[in-house]
């Protein structure tokens, strides 16, 4: 079992003598981009603010985030989860309750607020478990994301399959990716703020129940999303060592395509198949493609036979180039904004976000659904590539890439997300440092109700 570990000394710094502090909950590589705008952000506006790391991703190049960002120090809690599914959902309640009656009797005149993030399993676990243990609610950083899909029905002509996305109706399909639908929609029935990145998240959370207002207060505030700050710290950042001296061949050729692809959906054989032989088909049709290895895909490569095929396009192309997971964030953002990438082609709902803020590379997604459909239906940046087969996934990248209007369409798009997302979000929470973290039907009804802790029976 791994170690549960409390830095006490950190926490009497943040919250001794305090009636009101945040503690931000990270667990995953996007939480700590994502997350620490909002730390910066409370740290500057004075706000008493610690992380709740829960650990899960925690080696040198998953983990490297917090440092990358500079709030590693600001960890007061790392929770020292591990396992799959059942085993982390397990560790998180029964740590989450550790940690709550630790803080309840350190600190007993303090109200901590807690903030997940997103779609993480933290974001769908935390909450409950922070809830049973406290009667408290949490805030909920990027919340309202829900699966949608369009029509879909015209796979075999480019143009009417572009024009189905871009202009047809869209539906509601919370399918996948599992399990983040499953923890983004579970994760809002114990939060008491949401914080949405736009609009449609908002409206989903609206048609889903969730008060809009209480007492006259914003409870759903659109704030936009804390990617455009973590873009912000990294976009001109003074790097030791280009993407380009570790990778030379990014700069020696350009119009590449970054195949990162890693969600369960598409680790299943049809799907994952049809990725791989697309991406080859490109390959041996002369277009510069990297592909990034990331753990489950390694495993799926193995398991279907695919890895040593890789292998040897890596060595015998110079326009293949295998790599690893990048471990700088800021390598990632060099290189999207270099100019020297065409497209990315991925299932990962951040870099859907990201490329809608940097123009200068366009983002085709590996997925039947996308939890970011703001990005194709109102900002046009993005654009559903779903592995239907081999042939399917090759014939629209490389239309994409032929195809002049499609990526000028693609590349002009309106930035979704809004700007100082992390300190919008701790001006939210300042202002409200004496309202409830918890509310009875009572209370919502106008009947008050104080929504005090108590003890279960």
């Amino acid at each position: 079992m791994t170690q549960f570990t409390i830095y006490e000394d950190h926490l009497d710094q943040v919250l001794e003598g305090e009636e009101f502090a945040i503690a931000v909950v990270t667990a995953t590589k996007p939480d700590f981009y994502k997350q620490a705008p909002v730390v910066t952000a409370a740290q500057e506006h004075g706000l008493p603010c610690f992380i709740v790391h829960t650990g899960q991703h925690y080696d040198d190049v998953l983990g490297h985030g917090l440092a990358e960002y500079n709030v590693e120090s600001q960890i007061g809690v790392d929770m020292g989860i591990r396992g799959g599914l059942s085993e982390k959902t397990a560790d998180l309640m029964t740590r989450t309750k550790s940690l709550a009656e630790h803080l309840d009797e350190q600190f007993p005149e303090t109200t901590i607020l807690p903030i997940v993030h997103g779609d993480t399993h933290a974001a769908g676990i935390f909450p409950q478990a922070w809830a049973f243990a406290t009667n408290q609610f949490v805030a909920h950083n990027e919340a309202g994301l829900r699966g949608m899909m369009p029509s879909f029905e015209h796979t075999d002509e480019p143009d009417e399959f572009i024009a189905d996305q871009f202009e047809g109706d869209w539906e509601l399909n919370r399918a996948e990716p599992f399990p983040e639908q499953y923890d983004t929609f579970v994760g809002s029935a114990a939060s008491i703020y949401h914080f949405a990145p736009v609009d449609l998240n908002r409206q989903h959370l609206v048609n889903e129940g969730y008060p809009a207002e209480s007492d006259s207060a914003e409870r759903i505030p659109v704030v936009g999303n804390s990617i455009v700050d973590a873009i912000e710290m990294k976009r001109d950042h003074d790097l030791e060592e280009s993407i380009f001296d570790i990778y030379p061949v990014l700069e020696e050729r350009d119009d590449w395509i970054r195949v990162d692809i890693h969600r369960r959906g598409n680790l299943l054989k049809e799907r994952f198949t049809s990725i791989v032989e697309g991406v080859i088909q490109l390959v041996e049709d002369g277009y510069n493609v990297n592909f990034v290895e990331l753990h489950a895909t390694k495993a799926a490569l193995q398991n279907y036979g695919y890895r040593e095929r890789l292998l040897e396009l890596d060595e015998e192309r110079e326009n293949f180039l295998f790599t690893g997971l990048w471990k700088k964030h800021a390598h990632v953002y060099e290189f999207f904004t270099s100019g020297q990438c065409f497209t990315a082609y991925t299932d990962s709902g951040s870099t859907q976000e990201e490329l809608n803020v940097i123009d200068e590379t366009l983002c085709l997604t590996a997925r039947f659904n996308t939890d970011r459909p703001e990005t194709v239906m109102d900002a046009e940046s993005n654009l559903l590539v779903p592995p239907i087969s081999g042939e399917h996934v090759h014939d629209m990248i490389e239309y994409v890439y032929e195809t002049e209007r499609v990526r000028d369409r693609l590349g002009d798009n309106e930035n979704l997300y809004g700007e100082n997302v992390g300190e919008e979000i701790v001006e939210f929470l300042d202002d409200r440092r004496d309202a409830g973290v918890f509310e009875w039907a009572s209370s919502r009804a106008g009947f008050g109700g104080d929504g005090q802790e108590f003890e279960y029976l």
